[in-house]
């Protein structure tokens, strides 16, 4: 590949075919990029030189975070949520604490820039979309989700063809592949952001004909303006998909992203405290997640005994709680005597399911029904934590 750096370095823009024995590749070439496409054998070159992941000498522990857009935004709410506040001194600086967490930075960075920083040893822990970690990570062996779900950032990286002319009736990513008009003087063109994930997924699928190209912006009006068959990009409710008089298909999903939290796994095995910042981190992620949409219900009910109270309260199928309701006495004093008339049942409930559980509740003799949203729900141990463990073969 080093043959062609001086072509590299020429070009603006270029689309150009390279062959050898058994192999035919079909390249496009930007100022900043070098695509690969998919061949007659499914082949895929990378120039990408590998990044080096030797960890950086020092004490502080660096956690990455998105900069800008509605992702830093969702991830400094989530951080308050956990009682992890990010102080920030001025706005504008790169670097803040977390007072909660001693000797941990926090950085502000592009998301792509966190990964990178993430293989480099500069940064410890990020988060950022998975979409993001699966493309600028490149199956790194080095980098760990640590959380898979954290509940926002939701999208999925798809393939979108017009809904017009040719594409008219190609419904499905097979249907898309078997198109006659694709071959080796004219393959398919997609325009796209995603340099890795597009050639390995079209790789994975058998597409043969095909030819990546970048685009900054809006790739949506690619197709349109006659520089793309087709675009690969980021797609939220769609809107702006149909906007565009373009469609996904179906099997052209790439992957289903929302916000991770990632870790560098040098970092977490040779970096003094690292670990045990990330296990606080996950605890309180996990805590404050699980309780999201909760509610803790209390009612006092008349009953013979504790058990008599909750196999009534068992009986309805609302009432179950997590793990089954909690049944206490409770006291008062009466002629003298302390006695328990009634008896407290305190359960857990969805919010979906929030009025179903009162009205059965009231029905088996409830009364004076309490709710309260619920902050977090500690588990004994999160499995995350133990899946973590099982990773770094601890």
């Amino acid at each position: 590949m080093s043959l062609l750096q001086p072509y590299f370095q020429q070009c603006a823009f270029a689309a150009f075919s390279i062959s050898f024995p058994s192999h035919s590749f079909y390249v496009s070439v930007s100022k900043r990029t070098f695509i690969s496409c998919c061949s007659s054998k499914s082949q895929t070159a990378l120039v990408d030189a590998p990044i080096d992941s030797k960890i950086a000498e020092r004490d502080e522990i660096r956690l990455g975070l998105p900069s800008k857009g509605r992702m830093a935004a969702d991830t400094l709410d989530l951080l308050k949520d956990c009682q992890l506040s990010v102080k920030q001194v001025n706005p504008r600086q790169y670097v803040a604490q977390i007072p909660q967490l001693s000797n941990l930075e926090v950085w502000f960075q592009r998301p792509k820039d966190i990964v990178r920083k993430l293989l480099s040893g500069d940064l410890d822990l990020g988060i950022v979309g998975l979409d993001t970690v699966s493309e600028y990570g490149q199956g790194n062996e080095d980098l760990i989700i640590v959380h898979d779900a954290l509940e926002y950032g939701d999208c999925r990286l798809s393939l979108a063809i017009p809904k017009y002319g040719i594409f008219e009736n190609i419904n499905s990513l097979r249907e898309l592949a078997e198109m006659p008009q694709w071959t080796v003087e004219k393959p398919l063109r997609v325009a796209t952001g995603f340099t890795y994930l597009g050639p390995k997924f079209m790789k994975e699928h058998g597409l043969k004909h095909v030819i990546f190209s970048t685009a900054d912006g809006a790739l949506e009006a690619a197709p349109a303006m006659g520089i793309a068959d087709a675009i690969l990009d980021l797609v939220s409710s769609g809107t702006t998909l149909r906007e565009n008089n373009l469609k996904e298909i179906e099997g052209g999903v790439v992957l289903e992203s929302q916000a991770v939290l990632v870790a560098s796994r040098k970092a977490l095995i040779q970096r003094k405290g690292a670990l045990d910042t990330t296990h606080e981190i996950l605890e309180r992620f996990e805590a404050h997640l699980r309780a999201l949409g909760q509610f803790t219900v209390t009612a006092n009910m008349r009953g013979s005994s504790a058990e008599e109270v909750a196999e009534r309260v068992l009986s309805q199928p609302s009432l179950a709680g997590l793990e089954g309701p909690t049944v206490c006495p409770v006291f008062c004093k009466r002629d003298g005597k302390v006695t328990a008339d009634y008896y407290a049942m305190v359960i857990c409930v969805p919010k979906k399911a929030l009025y179903k559980s009162v009205q059965q509740l009231r029905a088996i003799g409830g009364s004076g029904v309490l709710i309260s949203p619920l902050t977090y729900i500690f588990d004994e141990e999160t499995p995350r934590w133990r899946e973590l463990l099982s990773k770094l073969g601890i």
